[in-house]
């Protein structure tokens, strides 16, 4: 095996075990004493914290979840400048790791504050626009779950409008397939008129 190639692989498992890092779990275990996979809607996000800890440790863990995201797209930017899968595989091993973690026996969160900061790493332009997009989302709609996904599909569709390249592309449209197979639960409540809102969530003085 080529010595460069190992060094990749060490990248991309390094990059996995990175995103796979708990921290929504680790943050309600030492700051409540609970365990956050048994609480609310039983994810590690953001959004589970803040609305069962307090606004303060989701803010927290969302960013916490998207340095996970951002540090190994732009590490590896750097480090190899030529290896031009570099950055979409990396931010493509810290979205599973996020959301398929070793640490929670291969569960996890959604992955949407890890592929940000993939996204802020490999693309800051577009990322901010999918992400004004999403507050526009929520805004209009009252659903995180739909900003969510709705801005996850919008990323493949500005790296065609802008002419990334169509490894881009596919990588993108990947990562929006798997944010939206991890709200299912959502789409499904979404669709049943069952969702909850987030404006009309009671929120912890904490």
């Amino acid at each position: 095996m080529k010595a460069y190639t190992l060094i990749h692989i060490l990248f991309a498992a390094a990059s996995f075990t990175v995103g796979a890092l708990p921290f929504g779990k680790w943050i309600s275990s030492l700051v409540a004493h609970v365990d956050i996979t048994k609480r609310g809607s039983g994810n590690i996000g953001a959004a589970n914290v803040a609305r069962e800890l307090g606004i303060q440790w989701g803010i927290m863990t969302l960013t916490l979840d998207l340095i996970k995201g951002f540090v190994p797209v732009f590490i590896i930017g750097r480090v190899f400048p030529d290896w031009h899968l570099g950055p979409v595989l990396l931010g493509l091993c810290a979205l599973t790791g996020h959301q398929f973690s070793v640490f929670l026996g291969f569960k996890g969160g959604k992955g949407v504050a890890t592929a940000l900061g993939v996204y802020l790493a490999l693309a800051p332009f577009q990322a901010l626009v999918g992400l004004c997009f999403f507050v526009v989302i929520v805004v209009l709609s009252d659903f995180v779950s739909l900003g969510s996904i709705l801005s996850a599909w919008s990323l493949p569709i500005l790296f065609v409008i802008a002419g990334k390249p169509a490894l881009w592309v596919s990588a993108s449209a990947l990562m929006a397939g798997l944010i939206s197979f991890r709200h299912k639960d959502n789409i499904r409540r979404l669709m049943r008129g069952e969702e909850r809102r987030w404006r009309k969530r009671k929120w912890p003085v904490a």
